[in-house]
């Protein structure tokens, strides 16, 4: 039986979020730059011949027991079955690496790889536009883990514009609550930026440790978030006591610091270690972090077709 095995589904990181607007059915419009990062879950992925979609969670994966019983990846499998007509089933061995509730896509990448490696598997040969037109109808983010690397986004995600960043480190912590998108939009403290971005020029730099201390290009949603959950507000005060700079990504509840250097020396891994370890022990379960760098392409980019 055909199969796939060891299929990286990466996290991402807003650089900066800009609220521009609302559209008329609610939905907010962002602008946005989108990195993705090595840090993964990891799928495994065989053909049924019955028809039948089942997920499997491999054990060992460190957010595997976090997992909903009808997640996106089988939602994917769905809907790229129904649409396509196709009988062909699947087993999907998910080991969860990534923190739910994080505002990393873990659950879009999720989906975003299923596609990429179903389309394969049962030899559908849709090609990229299709597949992420699908990809939308499962969340705004899940266009971009289809798109093959960094990229300026905007709409409610939907619209991308490719970007060539140079490598950069970082640092991620996450406390063991996750943030509700909606209590995050619907919160009185939510900001709006006046001024678009310029593509040409602003996202590259947003991203600096430099912009990043002195909040050029923020996060719209972290006032809202802070005001929410003191996780967050914990979270971005060490990792700024630390590193020199903190922000929130997405709609949280993952805190980033843009890293100086190449890390050979593993001082930032230690730093990191020491600031987890410091935490009480009463707080310390369910507290995760890593260091992390970007990635200038997916790991399936070119799948598609």
């Amino acid at each position: 039986m055909k199969a796939l095995h060891d299929l990286a589904a990466p996290a991402k990181l807003n650089l900066f979020l800009h609220v521009v607007g609302k559209r008329a059915d609610g939905y907010h419009l962002l602008q946005s730059v989108f990195v993705l990062i090595d840090w993964a879950d990891t799928l495994h992925v065989e053909v049924r011949t019955d028809g039948r979609l089942q997920r499997h969670d491999v054990l060992g994966g460190t957010h595997s027991q976090a997992l909903p019983a009808d997640d996106l990846c089988l939602r994917a499998a769905r809907l790229l079955q129904a649409t396509t007509g196709c009988g062909l089933g699947a087993d999907i061995h998910l080991e969860k690496r990534l923190p739910a509730g994080a505002g990393m896509g873990g659950g879009s990448s999720d989906a975003a790889t299923t596609l990429l490696a179903l389309n394969r598997l049962w030899d559908l040969r849709l090609p990229l536009d299709k597949l992420m037109a699908l990809g939308l109808k499962l969340g705004a983010d899940v266009p971009f883990f289809l798109g093959g690397g960094p990229a300026f986004v905007e709409g409610i995600g939907e619209i991308l514009h490719p970007l060539s960043i140079p490598e950069q480190r970082f640092a991620v912590l996450k406390g063991p609550a996750g943030l509700a998108t909606q209590d995050i939009f619907s919160s009185p403290l939510l900001a709006r930026s006046e001024n678009l971005a310029i593509v040409a020029g602003f996202p590259a730099l947003a991203g600096t440790a430099e912009n990043l201390s002195e909040g050029f290009g923020r996060n719209d949603l972290q006032p809202a978030a802070e005001a929410i959950s003191s996780e967050v507000r914990d979270a971005l005060a060490q990792l700024s006591e630390v590193f020199g700079n903190a922000r929130m990504t997405g709609s949280g509840a993952a805190v980033f610091s843009v890293l100086a250097g190449d890390g050979k020396d593993g001082k930032d891994d230690q730093s990191l270690a020491t600031l987890l370890q410091a935490r009480p022990s009463a707080e310390t379960a369910g507290w995760t972090g890593r260091i992390c760098r970007s990635l200038s392409l997916h790991p399936l980019a070119g799948w598609a077709g």
